[in-house]
């Protein structure tokens, strides 16, 4: 995550040829045949075009100095090369947009993909009329699919903890990704470090020293407080384990436990909320927020990613959210779908719809 560009691909490279030599012969290309490959690349990149683009920053803690700018695909190409894996890229797919995509093939209601994971990031399908920085000609569907990037949305009207200013100052990234920061996955477990931590130093919470670990940024991972969260025993003995095994924070009350599971639930319903609100935004750009003369067209949302699929807190208090943004009768139309790794599926379904051997005869 911090080492060089070549480290990063040749990685991924290594990666891509363990995985071809298990492969069955079935699968293997006919002879003089490329394998192809849908790559999946999670970050803000300037697309050039379907097999190609530069990336623009890293997010979620990457941090590769000299591979921003680069073109991500040709840097994979090289370390296929370099090692002699016969592979084209023919689509590099934001997770979004594969979401999406792969919603879409199964379902013509699909009209966005949300990633809700270690980052989060929305696309959902536009009228391309609607799109006043498109200059080109206009796509014969009259349709075109739009990554928003909205983990990098800021605004005034997004109140900010001095919590989230203090994760932020401390970031890889500071001034960028704030949605992203108070949101995701990779963030919400330390914000609720940093207030406990506050509330060790101001108001001797866990005694009169401030456990050593608590000032460790990113120490207590969001699935260790899912697993808080989640905490149905009577003398919530998950929570007690978990800040004795995360924090080595021992012999705490059933008090101060009861204190750590309400916290967790504000940062996540915060998320969750926040979450349901970019969704509505989308819905509302659409004109799918109500019902027009009585017509009741289906929206599909798909949802991927570890935080959705996995924090049974969060996801519930995001639907039932929108349910309440939108009203009852709206909501009917509204569908929230788990896309189970819908970006890898959409990505594969990409990469074969712009294969080179598209229309070529099978011999």
């Amino acid at each position: 995550m911090t080492g060089s560009s070549h480290e990063l691909f040749d990685f991924i490279a290594a990666a891509l040829a363990k995985f071809v030599a298990t492969e069955s012969e079935g699968f293997h290309p006919a002879p003089g045949r490329q394998r192809e490959l849908g790559f999946t690349f999670s970050f803000p990149v300037r697309q050039l075009s379907i097999s190609s683009g530069t990336l623009i920053k890293w997010t979620k803690g990457f941090d590769i100095e000299d591979a921003v700018g680069q073109d991500v695909v040709g840097e994979l190409t090289k370390a296929m090369d370099k090692i002699g894996l016969d592979m084209r890229v023919s689509a590099l797919v934001n997770d979004t947009i594969g979401t999406l995509a792969g919603g879409r093939y199964c379902n013509q209601d699909v009209i966005a993909g949300v990633i809700l994971g270690t980052g989060t990031n929305a696309a959902y399908v536009e009228r391309a009329h609607a799109i006043p920085k498109w200059h080109d000609l206009l796509p014969k569907s009259g349709e075109m699919v739009i990554n928003m990037e909205w983990g990098n949305f800021r605004s005034s009207h997004l109140p900010l903890t001095e919590y989230d200013q203090a994760l932020d100052d401390d970031s890889l990234n500071p001034g960028e990704q704030i949605f992203e920061k108070i949101i995701s996955g990779m963030y919400l477990g330390d914000i609720v470090r940093r207030v406990l931590c506050r509330m060790a130093e101001e108001a001797a919470f866990f005694g009169d020293t401030v456990p050593p670990k608590l000032r460790i940024p990113l120490i207590l991972r969001t699935p260790d407080m899912s697993a808080m969260h989640h905490d149905k025993s009577s003398d919530l003995r998950v929570v007690g384990s978990k800040l004795k095994d995360v924090l080595e924070i021992s012999n705490t009350s059933l008090k101060m436990r009861k204190v750590v599971v309400e916290l967790c639930d504000i940062v996540a319903s915060r998320g969750a909320r926040l979450s349901a609100a970019g969704i509505l935004g989308i819905l509302k750009k659409l004109g799918r927020d109500t019902i027009r003369d009585g017509e009741k067209q289906k929206s599909v949302i798909g949802i991927d990613g570890g935080l959705y699929e996995h924090y049974t807190e969060f996801r519930t208090c995001l639907e039932s959210t929108l349910k309440e943004l939108l009203g009852k009768e709206v909501a009917e139309n509204i569908v929230i779908e788990h896309s189970n790794d819908g970006s890898g599926a959409g990505a594969a379904l990409l990469a074969a719809s712009h294969s080179q051997y598209v229309g070529v005869e099978e011999s």
